[in-house]
């Protein structure tokens, strides 16, 4: 992959997260997917993605997640790890929330709407008292891959990268995890997610649909139990659960 390498290169020093110093090399993406996925990275729209990124950033806007926690999701969850998906669509757009796994914000960030959504389902689902921080990194070191669809986004200005192909990006990392594992949970919601549907092998994986936890779903989200769900299936297919408390 030697074109990955200058993915943040030209871009001047002051911007402290997107340096020279700053590139593919040295951000962490665990080996696994980089063996997986190496048909990806040498395509010519993942090119365009790294002009792209460079050409923003030289012009002075903010990009978030930072540069190294770009595929932050994929160096903590490893491949053959991986036993449930959760798909987000873009990462949160408003300064320190984003971290590079989908609905998650580092502790010490105020707790988004839909993640709150999220926790008191699960208060209701699993039983998993209401965490006052937003970080799901435990779900990640368990095996729960936390997918955005897009994978960076201009400061306040959500889906402001839908079109600059990371969707063919992870649409592959979908179709890949769905053709080479077994038995994986997919979680999808929203009508966004659920568009992503038909790349998933149904006869091979369960695929769990629910409404959006933004309070714009109007508490249609409530009720799904897939927490639940994606235990049982994992438990009857012979896999650890998944512990998804968090406090």
């Amino acid at each position: 992959m030697p074109f990955m390498d200058t993915l943040f290169a030209s871009v001047p020093n002051r911007y402290n997260l997107y340096n020279p110093y700053v590139t593919m090399s040295n951000i962490k993406i665990e080996n696994s997917w980089k063996t997986l996925l190496k048909d990806e990275f040498n395509q010519p729209y993942f090119q365009s993605i790294s002009t792209f990124l460079r050409n923003e950033i030289a012009a002075g806007k903010v990009i978030y997640p930072p540069g190294k926690l770009i595929f932050n999701a994929f160096d903590t969850t490893p491949v053959a790890d991986v036993k449930v998906v959760v798909l987000g669509q873009d990462p949160y757009h408003n300064p320190g929330q984003a971290m590079g796994m989908s609905f998650s914000v580092p502790r010490g960030v105020r707790t988004p709407q839909s993640l709150k959504t999220i926790y008191k389902e699960m208060l209701d689902d699993v039983g998993c008292p209401i965490a006052d921080h937003g970080d799901l990194t435990k779900w990640a070191d368990q095996g729960v891959l936390l997918l955005n669809a897009m994978l960076t986004v201009e400061k306040n200005n959500a889906g402001s990268h839908k079109n600059i192909g990371w969707q063919t990006f992870t649409d592959a990392v979908l179709r890949r995890l769905s053709e080479e594992r077994e038995n994986l949970v997919f979680m999808l919601w929203g009508n966004f997610a659920k568009k992503k549907k038909h790349l998933i092998d149904g006869s091979k994986h369960l695929i769990l649909e629910a409404a959006h936890p933004s309070p714009l779903a109007r508490g249609a989200y409530y009720g799904s139990k897939h927490f639940s769900q994606a235990n049982a299936y994992l438990k009857e297919k012979g896999r650890e659960e998944i512990d998804w408390c968090l406090v």
